[in-house]
């Protein structure tokens, strides 16, 4: 499990930076949206370059019809959440955005799981997980208290 959570955590501190870096391209740019259009160019060639590298077999026709419709709009809200990052560091600092942006983030995810929803394991929200999301509501407010 430890080895998962370090992994997690650079995952996160990866987020951080990237979010940064093309947040500031964006304003290089005058545009959040060309940001983020740059971005996922070069997210896509990274990504399909490394399934040319380690894709040893690809899904058949009959394996993609019958992926239901909605799991195909991942890329519709990770454009908006990247696009939304992207306009909202120069406005807010990237402390400030990354705070509010992973506690949406786990509440969500929180919910999620506690419904089970799209096939993930049900964990449901107890009084410890209630106390967890209210130390998180916490965590925020003294993060961004001024």
């Amino acid at each position: 499990m430890l080895a998962w959570a370090t992994l997690a955590l650079i995952a996160g501190a990866a987020i951080a930076l990237q979010a940064s870096i093309n947040a500031q391209l964006g304003v290089q740019l005058r545009s959040a949206l060309l940001g983020t259009a740059v971005a996922f160019a070069v997210s896509w060639a990274v990504s399909a370059l490394a399934i040319v590298v380690s894709v040893r077999q690809y899904p058949n026709l009959a394996t993609i019809q019958a992926v239901p419709w909605y799991l195909w709009l991942g890329g519709l809200f990770s454009a908006f959440g990247v696009g939304l990052f992207y306009f909202l560091i120069p406005r807010m600092g990237v402390g400030s955005m990354m705070s509010f942006a992973l506690s949406g983030q786990i509440l969500v995810a929180v919910i999620c799981s506690h419904f089970g929803w799209f096939d993930l394991p049900v964990k449901p929200i107890s009084v410890v997980r209630g106390l967890g999301i209210a130390a998180l509501l916490a965590g925020i407010a003294l993060i961004n208290w001024e």
